[in-house]
């Protein structure tokens, strides 16, 4: 099982173009989103992550890395980038923080998942985080009529 995960993030990796290596038709079954919150929670991400509603005291805190998960975003967070940040933790940093989650060297603080968990808990991992993310419309900025 371990070595499907490699294979699947190998495709993933070489799926960035269109053509032959297009992330086209790609699609992973929709998981469990309960079965994902233990996963979460094996895996201790609350050690470096924060996410709303979700505790567990028995994981100390990185306190030098604590980036927030979830919450109202004014776009979509798909599946895709959500399976990217756990396989390719480097392949992208949240402006906000990037300084307090890369190396010195540019790569990611994040531990790499790819060789202890299966794709089952990936699945279920991706569609427990997805549900904690909420679409809210964009609010255009509102100007003061000002007569001339």
């Amino acid at each position: 099982m371990k070595y499907s995960l490699l294979i699947l993030i190998s495709l993933m990796l070489v799926s960035c173009n269109e053509g032959v290596d297009s992330p086209r038709g790609f699609n992973l079954p929709h998981g469990d989103i309960d079965t994902g919150k233990i996963v979460f929670i094996k895996y201790q991400c609350l050690a470096c992550h924060t996410l709303q509603g979700t505790e567990d005291i028995s994981v100390e805190k990185n306190q030098d890395i604590l980036v927030p998960l979830g919450g109202d975003k004014s776009q979509i967070i798909t599946y895709a980038q959500l399976v990217t940040s756990i396989i390719n933790p480097s392949h992208k940093f949240s402006k906000p923080y990037s300084a307090m989650s890369q190396t010195a060297e540019g790569e990611s603080k994040m531990k790499i998942f790819n060789e202890v968990m299966t794709i089952t808990e990936l699945i279920n991992l991706v569609s427990f985080l997805q549900s904690n993310y909420t679409l809210v419309p964009y609010q255009p900025t509102k100007y003061q009529y000002y007569p001339q």
